[in-house]
């Protein structure tokens, strides 16, 4: 690809974001990816340095790879960092240690990936996946569904992280409520069949959320910064929706905005499609104008093709970014598989090298480039 765009017109994504404490350098986010690269739940030099090398070339805030919170079943996979234990919290804290070295801004994503865990799935093989109804994403009934007293002990499992995180020195928290997993199942009506305060409509649906907000947020006070990242589509289902309309999205989002979120992370496939008829906004742009809190955009920014088709892709022109950009649809922009394969990729997209760009291939996945 020789023309990614005009020079002129990308460099607002690299003017300075403020939101309270957290003050970025440039608005390119390096969305969390999965990587697996961590032994034992600790994340080692290697993925330390790795985080570094993207700070080291203007990316203003990196999302870590979710990361396990303090929960038997909260990942899937002997190598998926944890944040909780000793080992793993100082495998974290050189992490943070080497971002902040080279001038970057880290926040790490708190995730537990409820139903979409395999019963024997490492590292802990007698654990159970839970989920609000014990429901697996396909429909099929796998586990008890959650007792109160176990949805409390998550919600304090989530603020234990979140609290770790700042005082590991980490500059927010990403709570990780998108594509069918744990939170997400909570907010989604087909895996979530509960008749109690945690079920029936969207509002009931989302409390679990609220609560892991209000907790995270009483945990760290009033000044660290909150993301929350959902999505409409779940990994089982890219169709899916958790709100058909605009106002039933503004239900979704206000008790969340009242909860203590900052900033909302959306996460879409294609960041170029409209979310409902009528408008041609997109999910970014519609929950800036509903929260009136700033927006993440993601899905396939530079890329001809979206990350859930598993093949490789080409770069492509980022005019229609910045076209949203200019219509005040979102204040950040999360690149995923370009950073993934080149540290460098907002740097050179900052100078306008656009000939240096590299196309996605899915062998990056094997390595810490």
């Amino acid at each position: 690809m020789k023309n990614l765009t005009d020079n002129t017109s990308v460099q607002p994504l690299f003017q300075e974001f403020q939101l309270g404490s957290l003050s970025l350098s440039s608005r390119i986010v390096m969305a969390p990816m999965t990587r697996g690269f961590s032994p034992g739940g600790i994340p080692t030099e290697d993925v330390a340095a790795y985080y570094r090398r993207r700070a080291e070339h203007d990316v203003g805030l990196i999302v870590t790879e979710g990361t396990g919170i303090n929960h038997r079943a909260s990942v899937s996979g002997s190598s998926i960092p944890l944040f909780y234990g000793e080992k793993a919290l100082q495998g974290w804290e050189q992490v943070v240690k080497e971002v902040h070295e080279a001038g970057g801004k880290i926040a790490p994503q708190l995730w537990h990936v409820g139903m979409t865990r395999n019963p024997g799935d490492e590292p802990n093989i007698d654990a159970m996946p839970v989920g609000p109804s014990g429901l697996a994403l396909t429909g099929e009934k796998v586990s008890d569904p959650l007792t109160t007293e176990e949805i409390h002990d998550l919600v304090s499992a989530y603020a234990q992280g979140a609290a770790d995180a700042k005082q590991l020195g980490f500059d927010a928290i990403e709570i990780h409520g998108a594509h069918g997993y744990l939170i997400d199942q909570f907010i989604w009506s087909h895996t979530n069949r509960r008749t109690d305060e945690y079920g029936g409509d969207i509002k009931g649906r989302t409390r679990f959320a609220v609560e892991i907000v209000e907790a995270c947020r009483e945990a760290v006070g009033p000044d660290f910064p909150i993301i929350f990242r959902f999505s409409q589509w779940k990994m089982s289902d890219y169709k899916a929706k958790i709100a058909e309309t605009p106002e039933e999205l503004e239900e979704f989002l206000t008790p969340l905005v009242e909860a203590g979120v900052d900033i909302f992370h959306t996460s879409t496939r294609r960041f170029w499609e409209a979310e409902f008829e009528g408008s041609d906004l997109n999910l970014a742009g519609w929950t800036k104008k509903i929260s009136g809190k700033p927006t993440i955009i993601v899905g396939s920014i530079g890329l001809n093709g979206e990350f859930t088709s598993g093949a490789g892709a080409e770069t492509t022109s980022l005019d229609g970014l910045m076209e949203r950009f200019q219509h005040d649809e979102f204040d950040m922009a999360a690149v995923g598989r370009s950073l993934l394969m080149d540290p460098a990729w907002a740097e050179k997209v900052r100078d306008g090298r656009a000939d240096e760009l590299q196309a996605y291939s899915r062998e990056s996945l094997n390595t810490l480039y």
